[in-house]
């Protein structure tokens, strides 16, 4: 299937875009052309030249003439608008397949003039506008939509500007070295319990030991049976597990080889629910892949580990 101009033209304009972590638009990085609105003005400034020479009618040369000259000022004052500014990017914090990353990006005003309706866009997503004072920066987020998991590197980015007056539209397309981290999409519903080979066995009471109930919490796919709050489920209530002082949850591995019957990416999924629902319960948990392991523990960092390892499989 052939490729139609515009395609054509947008791909040459993505291989054209200024790459790098923080890219300053020069005279060469910044594109100008006049909008609709442009298009119009200038059609009609056209037809007032045209009856100022058919009828040699003088004000209607200078009323063409002062148009035209506002025109170009204009177009100098869109131009650098512009230029001059230094775009950086930063890493976003990661999310799960099928959300939305929002990208910092920080824009550095280093001039002596304030710059006004700067337009940031990546990709076909929601754009930011903001406004840089002279000497100073602004940081805008780009939402940028994620639909798989894995490391992503950030989509080419817009800045336009169409101040003063938008008859012409000034733009730059910027390729920011920028990746962001998409862990799979957790599985939903009901999922069973990770049945792990490499698991340490059942709960260690310590302290006080198990006589001592502290209270009820929300049941986790990880659960023992024998913990499940049997009363209050029959009362109608959602399933719930019982929590005694002084225990000591067992650690268990996440295996994706005890995973059978689904494909690779609903394993992950499967993986990516099970770390949830353990350090939602505080069980220490380990992380087994074809090629890496993660030992046992609980925590932010781990869980960020862990999620991250899903995300580069296979690394």
């Amino acid at each position: 299937m052939l490729a139609t101009p515009g395609k054509l033209i947008r791909g040459w304009m993505e291989r054209r875009a200024h790459q790098g972590h923080s890219v300053a638009l020069g005279y060469r990085q910044i594109l100008i052309l006049p909008t609709r609105g442009g298009l119009v003005f200038t059609a009609m400034v056209l037809a007032i030249w045209v009856g100022a020479v058919n009828y040699s009618n003088n004000m209607a040369f200078v009323l063409c003439f002062l148009l035209l000259g506002l025109a170009l000022v204009a177009m100098i004052h869109t131009f650098r608008n512009l230029l001059g500014l230094q775009i950086t990017a930063a890493y976003p914090e990661p999310v799960f397949a099928g959300g939305h990353a929002h990208v910092p990006v920080r824009i550095d005003n280093n001039a002596l003039r304030p710059r006004y309706g700067i337009v940031l866009r990546a990709a076909a997503n929601r754009p930011a506008v903001t406004k840089i004072p002279q000497l100073d920066s602004r940081s805008a987020m780009l939402p940028v939509a994620t639909r798989h998991r894995g490391l992503h590197p950030l989509p080419v980015v817009v800045v336009e500007s169409v101040f003063p007056g938008g008859l012409f539209r000034a733009w730059s397309r910027v390729a920011l070295e920028a990746t962001c981290a998409v862990y799979p999409k957790p599985e939903t519903g009901r999922v069973p319990e990770p049945k792990s080979h490499a698991s340490t066995g059942s709960e260690r009471p310590t302290g006080q030991g198990d006589d001592e109930f502290t209270g009820l919490r929300p049941y986790q796919p990880a659960d023992p049976l024998k913990r499940i709050a049997w009363r209050t489920l029959a009362q109608g209530q959602e399933i719930q597990t019982k929590q005694f002082a002084g225990e000591t949850p067992d650690r268990v591995w996440l295996d994706y080889d005890t995973i059978q019957g689904l494909a690779p990416e609903a394993r992950l999924s499967r993986l990516c629910r099970w770390i949830l629902d353990a350090e939602q319960a505080g069980r220490p948990y380990g992380l087994a892949l074809p090629g890496r392991r993660l030992a046992p523990a609980t925590g932010p960092a781990h869980k960020e580990r862990c999620l991250e390892a899903l995300a580069r499989f296979p690394d």
